[in-house]
């Protein structure tokens, strides 16, 4: 049983070291102006690489010159090689296409997604899935129960049994005691768990331990954040407006030029919008950002902010009825609004529209067909929410929504008594994904996020979810058909080898054959969990 178990521990950790081959012995590092190979493991945080057609990304980094088409189907489980800028993130062991490339190195060694990957699948590997201890339970009392059948199977044979009474009596107590031996039953729960962690790596899914595989298969509750998981998370500049002295185009002058020092995806869409209409930006002081609501900053001795409606209320600002309208309108097209605060007056707004994937219809319904209410909780407006709710059919939503309100609606929705997923990917999601049943962080998102979460998706978006459920379901399978398998031949085995055929049949089960037939039971439960290897 050990030999037949390490045999399928490497070859389902075979597909994981494929991973880290991947990664080229060399990297071509260019330091003062030269080009030259060196080590990979002298690769350092900061340097500038080369990466030329058809070879392989050496660490995880960003690229700063040319544009590329990667090959990252053995990390993220998607076919469509993806498309990559200056800016994009790219990753270590990934295969560019037919352009050359210069990246910087941000992560080397030990930090990079691959090293992360396997960590992962041996630490998930190893962990024990609740469904275990009821296992270990069961063997428990099973052992004791066997010892008391070969007890009393040695006592009747010994004095009711045929001659010579005492050798009957100690072969077959010895064969109950050889095929009841539970390394079955011991493998049925590892097993299972070791091969479906690795057929999970393989597809883009990276489990903690076991016990979130358990958790995603009882699922029933999915909550997500719109930008980034429903949509491309890459918003664009749509419109700007004054509603007072200002001009147009001074209303998207002030607002980018506050929202130049904020990180969010909203506030780099107008940045760049801006600067795509060739509008010089000034620099402000004491810029300071609102959670949940916006940014604010001093320019010329004056207060300015950018934010949605909770912004206005820190600036104890009100918005006139008819731009409140105007606002409601483009919000209802699906465009996030912006409002631009001078001391207390809303002097205009400013919006941007963020697409919608084109998998996340396809995948809310595949979630919803496997059972799962997908519910999103977003810091948008209430308008554009419901605009994007309606288009993906989604079971429901909220809008404008604070870091704590995803927090407390996970602990609501438990106290209902759902099993709830979270799926999130910055900084304020971490909160939310501790308290969820199941914590999902999106690969795409924070450092932070993926620590407080269960699972890992390398890419961020719902078709992963989607594996996720699919897998922990199949695992679940297959853990419960090792236990059946495990029981369902001792439950036979046991009275076979205590004799109850002889008076009918003259048949005895000797210990060789009670051996054998023991062997079998494990082979079988580790070949039905190597199904889970083929699982597409």
């Amino acid at each position: 049983g050990q030999v037949l178990e390490l045999r399928a521990h490497s070859k389902t950790n075979s597909a994981i070291k494929a991973l880290l081959n991947l990664v080229p012995p060399v990297a071509r590092v260019i330091r003062n102006g030269e080009e030259q190979e060196i080590p990979l493991e002298e690769v350092k945080v900061g340097d500038l690489l080369l990466v030329k057609p058809g070879e392989k990304i050496p660490v995880d980094g960003v690229l700063i010159s040319g544009t590329a088409v990667i090959d990252e189907s053995m990390i993220t489980g998607e076919p469509v090689p993806a498309e990559k800028e200056i800016g994009s993130k790219v990753t270590g062991g990934t295969i560019n296409g037919k352009t050359a490339f210069e990246m910087k190195a941000e992560k080397v060694g030990s930090d990079t997604l691959l090293a992360q990957i396997i960590e992962m699948v041996n630490e998930a590997s190893r962990s024990r899935a609740p469904i275990q201890k009821l296992a270990d339970v069961v063997a428990k009392y099973f052992v004791q129960i066997v010892v008391l059948i070969a007890t009393l199977t040695f006592i009747v044979w010994y004095f009711w049994g045929p001659e010579p009474a005492l050798v009957f009596a100690f072969v077959n107590a010895i064969s109950v005691l050889v095929i009841a031996c539970p390394c079955a039953l011991g493998l049925a729960t590892p097993m299972s768990i070791m091969v479906g962690t690795g057929r999970m790596a393989q597809s883009g899914v990276l489990v903690k331990d076991a016990a979130a595989i358990e958790e995603m298969n009882k699922v029933d509750t999915l909550i997500v954040d719109k930008t980034g998981t429903l949509t491309e998370g890459k918003p664009s500049l749509k419109g700007y407006k004054s509603f007072g002295h200002l001009t147009d185009e001074d209303i998207l002058r002030y607002a980018a030029s506050i929202d130049a020092s904020s990180e969010h995806p909203i506030a780099d869409a107008i940045v760049a919008g801006a600067k795509e209409k060739g509008i010089e930006l000034f620099k402000v002081a004491d810029f300071e950002s609102v959670t949940g609501k916006g940014v604010q900053a001093i320019y010329k001795n004056e207060k300015f902010g950018v934010g949605n409606q909770h912004l206005l209320d820190v600036f104890s600002a009100r918005l006139p009825e008819e731009n409140r309208k105007t606002a409601e309108e483009w919000q209802t097209g699906g465009q996030t609004v912006m409002f631009l605060v001078v001391g207390n007056k809303v002097e205009g707004m400013v919006s941007v529209a963020d697409a919608i994937k084109k998998t996340s219809a396809k995948a809310v319904k595949e979630l919803q067909k496997l059972g799962i209410h997908v519910h999103m909780l977003t810091g948008d407006n209430r308008f554009t929410a419901k605009a994007v709710a309606d288009e993906l059919g989604l079971d429901g939503f909220e809008a404008d929504c604070l870091p704590e309100d995803k927090y407390n609606k996970v602990k609501e929705l438990q106290q209902q008594g759902h099993i709830v997923a979270m799926a999130g990917d910055g900084i304020n999601d971490a909160p939310a994904l501790m308290q969820a049943n199941v914590g999902i962080a999106m690969g795409t998102g924070t450092d932070i996020a993926m620590q407080s979460a269960e699972v890992t998706l390398i890419k961020g978006d719902l078709n992963g979810i989607v594996r996720a459920r699919e897998l922990s379901q199949k695992v679940m399978k297959n853990i419960k058909q090792n236990l059946f398998f495990a029981f369902i031949y001792n439950s036979a085995g046991v009275p076979i080898a205590a004799g109850v055929l002889y008076p009918a049949f003259g048949l005895l089960l000797s210990p060789v054959i009670a051996a054998a037939a023991m062997s079998f039971s494990s082979v079988s439960v580790i070949s039905n969990a190597l199904r889970l290897r083929k699982h597409q």
